[in-house]
């Protein structure tokens, strides 16, 4: 290939206009950034992040600047019509929607395509999840079964994403694809779950005031659809619409977020043979009308179609979910964490009535009542015949992810926002989360590592997370592992492995 042939290297040489000093210089700062957020934890360490600055700002010399930030007063409106709210305010209930819109997007894909839209896929990670939210709750409201403090019975029932998987990565080729999707699945069902809390609980009654706008948001949803509108960006006027309506309803104006997502289309346009047909046709007539020495207006055309082959290769919901979540994980989130996470321990007093109840109930719901309801109704399920074990997993596997969702973080925090009108047991609350959520991740840590065998290569080489989702015989165990050597051993559902054939035998 001659010099000229060669397409250029972006690192090696400047675009048009740009000088490469410059660019050299930017790519030299942003490499190591782009190869941080390619890396599976990068969220969950920004997060934690953000968490820990917040609580060192709350402690600070500074901490009365803390306070006062998210106080400060943000207006947004239009002509004379407009709304003035705190900044804390549109952290927690207009940005976390969009958390909520991913959510939304998350438990539809898995409902319609991954691995709980199989029944044998689901019944382990469903009763898993049940068990993971009721024994924890259970074991809070012993310990405050009367009010103020029994509000707070929904804080120990939530799972961190973003946390808990960032922990299994850390863990390294230790986790099993069928146990991280079993992480995936049991986190989705516990944001279900956290959802109907927030909404059946949480809310402050119910005016139908705002009916109309949530009836308006929805129409316009089912019309853009109708029409063929793809999902993007034009999604921001249905969720407002619907925002406002349950804002003025008393329902949690974040569940907007969640209706959205789950009312998002699930079947691509084109698929994966459709984008190569379409995509290699209008790359050769790009070549013709190149050959041909066409003016570059005319070269716009084909490369819309390009344009549109590639966003309806996937299903609208996955696309909009993989372009939501960097502004997720990195943006809504971190800034969640850095508003919510400041708790100031010198406000703080042992002998305040319920101090020792609401950290007591909290810290021992999610480090010990969520892997003991996992791990049992687990059991149960598998038990009684309803599930199985997947290949490649085994009991304390099952514990290890138990201990792992024990982290509860974001929607922990965010449910404590709403059980605790009083700052000074919301503050309780938050630090019983931060201490629980750190106890329950190192837990998960320690003993991944000791008790977490090295998978077969098999598993860890072929037994991805997408095959696991896409296939019940995996999920069930009812399938050999792939590419396991004839006579070879493999990890079963049970932890023992598969006795050798052959001679041996």
């Amino acid at each position: 290939m001659s010099d000229q042939s060669r397409p250029p290297n972006p690192h090696a040489a400047a675009p048009p206009e740009a000088w490469l000093p410059a660019r050299r210089l930017a790519a030299a700062v942003t490499r190591p950034i782009e190869r941080f957020l390619h890396v599976e934890a990068a969220g969950g360490l920004i997060l934690l992040a953000a968490a820990a600055i917040a609580l060192m700002w709350a402690n600070s010399p500074w901490h009365e600047s803390y306070e006062h930030l998210w106080h400060t007063p943000i207006s947004l409106g239009i002509g004379t019509w407009g709304v003035e709210k705190s900044l804390h305010f549109w952290i927690n209930e207009l940005l976390m929607t969009v958390f909520f819109l991913v959510v939304g997007l998350e438990i539809k894909r898995e409902l319609v395509e991954g691995a709980l839209s199989d029944l044998r896929r689901a019944a382990l990670p469903i009763a898993a999840a049940i068990g993971g939210m009721v024994v924890p709750a259970v074991f809070y409201f012993a310990l405050n079964p009367s009010p103020p403090t029994q509000s707070g019975w929904g804080v120990p029932m939530a799972t961190d994403i973003a946390f808990a998987v960032g922990v299994l990565t850390l863990l390294g080729k230790r986790v099993p694809a069928a146990l991280r999707v079993l992480l995936l699945a049991l986190a989705i069902i516990d944001d279900i779950g956290a959802i109907l809390v927030i909404a059946l609980f949480y809310s402050s009654g119910f005016s139908t005031a705002g009916v109309a706008f949530i009836v308006l948001g929805l129409v316009v949803l089912v019309l853009l659809r109708q029409i063929g509108v793809r999902p993007g960006w034009n999604l921001a006027l249905p969720i407002l619409l619907i925002w406002v309506g349950l804002l003025q309803t008393g329902v949690h104006p974040t569940i907007a977020g969640v209706l959205v997502g789950l009312m998002a289309p699930t079947r691509s346009w084109f698929g994966r043979e459709g984008f190569v047909k379409v995509a290699r046709g209008a790359l050769d007539d790009f070549e013709d009308r190149v050959q041909r020495g066409v003016h570059d207006h005319e070269l716009v055309e084909p490369l819309a179609r390009i344009a549109v082959a590639r966003r309806e290769a996937l299903s609208p919901a996955l696309r909009v979910e993989n372009e939501l979540h960097p502004l997720v994980a990195y943006g809504v989130m971190p800034l969640f964490a850095l508003a919510n996470a400041g708790v100031n321990l010198s406000g703080l007093d042992a002998g305040d009535p319920g101090f020792t109840t609401i950290m007591a109930g909290v810290i021992l719901g999610l480090v010990i009542g969520k892997p003991l309801g996992i791990l049992a109704m687990s059991w149960l399920v598998v038990r009684l015949g309803l599930a199985t074990l997947p290949d490649g997993v085994n009991w304390r596997g099952i514990l290890i992810v138990g201990f792992v969702a024990g982290i509860g973080f974001t929607m922990a925090i965010f449910i404590a926002q709403l059980a605790f009108a009083d700052p000074s047991l919301l503050a309780i609350g938050k630090l019983g989360v931060l201490l629980a959520s750190a106890v329950a991740g190192a837990v998960g840590l320690v003993f991944g590592y000791l008790f977490l065998p090295r998978v077969h290569p098999a598993v860890v080489a072929h037994l991805t997370p997408g095959q696991v989702e896409a296939s019940s015989e995996y999920w069930t165990g009812a399938h050999p592992l792939p590419d396991s050597p004839p006579g070879g051993s493999a990890y079963t559902g049970t932890g023992r492995p598969r006795q050798m054939s052959g001679d041996g035998d």
